[in-house]
């Protein structure tokens, strides 16, 4: 069967965290170009969109060959829209205006600009070969296990295990090897590959039924600060100079 499969990469103005951040140089390109092009390069994926609130983003799109065919409502573009909100809007622009309605449904943030073409394909392939998935989502081991984390107590002096012994099952699991606590896994944020009926009929981009991949940690950073930035550069710069 031969699916539509829509890709929508998320691009709004006013971050905070990295001002300019979808348009900002990252080893010599603006970082929203690293993920149009891996989508372009996909074999899978039949059609690549912006979701934006901003002419700038909008320019740079489709100067790097992606489609914008409607800027994203003020509404739905501060810090607390959900990616429900903005994929239900282009899914109802896009049927209302060019009655065009994909099967298969891709968020593609640029926060992660090492994530590559095969990534893409091989979560849309997982979803597709997965009967009853919902959704699929790449994953990479957690880096500081949870059962390591602390909180602070109510006064304010004394630090306590964030999850009780009733959750772990350790007495004093943050003072454990690593190795001895049962694996933990992220979403590394690179994408969600899920079925448009996913989000129409659960209003969900993960649904009951989640499947996985696995992605490196290299491929798997995703930028959320200035620091994760420099670090995204200097991963990027490694990987152009390698042959």
């Amino acid at each position: 069967m031969n699916y539509k499969i829509l890709a929508i990469i998320p691009a709004r103005g006013g971050s905070k965290g990295v001002p300019g951040k979808n348009t900002r140089m990252l080893a010599g390109k603006p970082l929203i170009a690293w993920t149009i092009e891996e989508a372009k390069k996909s074999k899978m994926l039949t059609r690549i969109i912006v979701s934006t609130d901003s002419e700038e983003i909008a320019a740079v799109a489709k100067q790097c060959g992606a489609e914008v065919p409607f800027m994203r409502p003020p509404a739905i573009s501060g810090d607390l829209a959900t990616d429900v909100e903005f994929l239900d809007q282009a899914l109802e622009w896009l049927e209302t205006n060019e009655d065009y309605a994909p099967d298969i449904l891709l968020r593609l943030p640029p926060t992660s600009p090492l994530r590559t073409a095969q990534h893409i394909d091989e979560g849309i392939e997982k979803l597709i070969s997965t009967p009853d998935a919902d959704a699929c989502r790449p994953i990479v081991e957690t880096e500081k296990h949870p059962y390591k984390f602390w909180k602070i107590s109510k006064e304010g002096v004394w630090l306590e295990p964030f999850l009780p012994k009733s959750f772990t099952g350790f007495d004093e699991p943050q003072n454990l090897p690593r190795q001895v606590l049962p694996k933990v896994y992220r979403h590394t944020g690179a994408m969600d590959v899920l079925w448009t009926r996913t989000l129409k009929e659960q209003g969900s981009t993960s649904g009951k039924n989640l499947t996985y991949f696995f992605m490196d940690q290299e491929s798997s950073v995703n930028i959320d600060s200035m620091f994760d930035f420099e670090f995204a550069e200097f991963l990027m710069q490694k990987k152009l100079r390698q042959p």
